[in-house]
């Protein structure tokens, strides 16, 4: 900063409007393709703008966001949590099992669910923390660990009411206050909805306003300074997983809820959707880093897509396409696009 002739400061140079541009693009890009699509879909089809198709909009993403929610944790620490959809699975395969063969009540089930998730979460740490494979390699085998054992369970068949074991029909069924956790609603809100909220709120006051939450984003900036500044990085990252691991859990057992039954495999598609979710957050207001609000926008902006899609009666199958290009673009402006980036 220099001295004008009267004395008083000059002020720092503008930068050049191209690069002014380009920072506004790479800050809320994203929310104005978010708008934009949203405006589009809502000409096309005036369905679209209302509010019952908000609550489904949200309906269809809570579980994603859900399970995304707890990938973008483990992703603060610099981790990366393949086995989420197996989580999901391997929980709608337990509670299941636990109500239809075993008789036993919804909250006990919900229960031995949430124990499920943590069982992923404690096969995770054990591999990355004490082992110390590399997350990828870690989380990917116990994602092919905890698909083979939900099949192993349940002799790769579904899981319902009236089913037979040995010849005979199974004892229970699903009981009407845990399917209330997957169809009932509270003021018209559905209640997969009002979970969402409520853990994205917690996952927002506990990376950012938390020694835990900044503890982990500094394991993820650098791991190795971390440990220098006293920080126990090994539990930390195990911290991490096991969020994750709840996550997936409450995901799984909403899932289970919302099905009315077990279905071999009923996880797999939210690895993908919740991975997607996380990695569009990074575009979001160019945080370029994981972020709760960011994921929140970002399956969101899946859900609103799909339903999109849908009503325009697109074809069921080029949503996966959809989907990854929606996930190649937020690449591309995280870690292309970012201003002042070196080549």
């Amino acid at each position: 900063m220099t001295l004008v002739t009267d004395g008083s400061p000059e002020a720092p140079p503008r930068a050049p409007a191209a690069a002014r541009l380009a920072t506004a693009g790479y800050r809320y890009g994203l929310l104005v393709v978010l708008v934009a699509v949203t405006v589009f879909f809502g000409a096309a089809r005036s369905s679209f703008a209302t509010y019952d198709n908000l609550l489904i909009v949200l309906q269809s993403v809570a579980i994603v966001a859900i399970v995304a929610l707890g990938v973008t944790v483990s992703m603060t620490a610099g981790g990366f949590d393949l086995s989420v959809g197996a989580n999901v699975s391997f929980v709608v395969m337990v509670t299941a099992l636990a109500m239809v063969r075993f008789d036993l009540t919804g909250a006990t089930a919900i229960g031995i669910g949430l124990l499920a998730g943590l069982l992923v979460a404690g096969v995770n740490a054990l591999l990355v923390v004490v082992a110390g494979v590399p997350d990828l390699i870690a989380t990917l085998g116990t994602m092919f660990l905890f698909q083979g054992l939900a099949l192993i369970i349940t002799s790769g068949q579904s899981v319902s009411a009236g089913m037979t074991i040995g010849g005979r029909p199974a004892p229970g069924r699903y009981t009407s206050g845990f399917t209330w956790f997957g169809s009932g609603t509270v003021a018209s809100v559905p209640v997969p909805v009002i979970v969402m909220a409520l853990l994205a709120v917690v996952a927002y006051v506990f990376l950012n306003n938390t020694r835990w939450g900044r503890a982990l984003y500094a394991i993820g900036g650098n791991a190795q300074a971390a440990r220098l500044a006293g920080i126990r990085v090994g539990r930390y990252r195990a911290l991490a997983y096991a969020v994750s691991g709840l996550c997936a859990a409450v995901g799984g057992i909403l899932l289970s809820a919302r099905l009315g039954r077990g279905d071999v495999g009923a996880g797999d598609p939210y690895l993908m959707q919740a991975v997607a979710a996380a990695l569009i957050g990074f575009a979001v207001l160019g945080a370029n880093r994981p972020n709760v609000v960011g994921t929140a926008v970002g399956a969101l902006f899946i859900g609103v897509v799909i339903n999109g899609l849908t009503m325009l009666n697109a074809p069921y199958y080029t949503q996966t396409f959809v989907q990854g290009a929606l996930l190649v673009v937020s690449l591309v402006t995280s870690f292309t696009l970012t201003p002042g980036r070196r080549r």
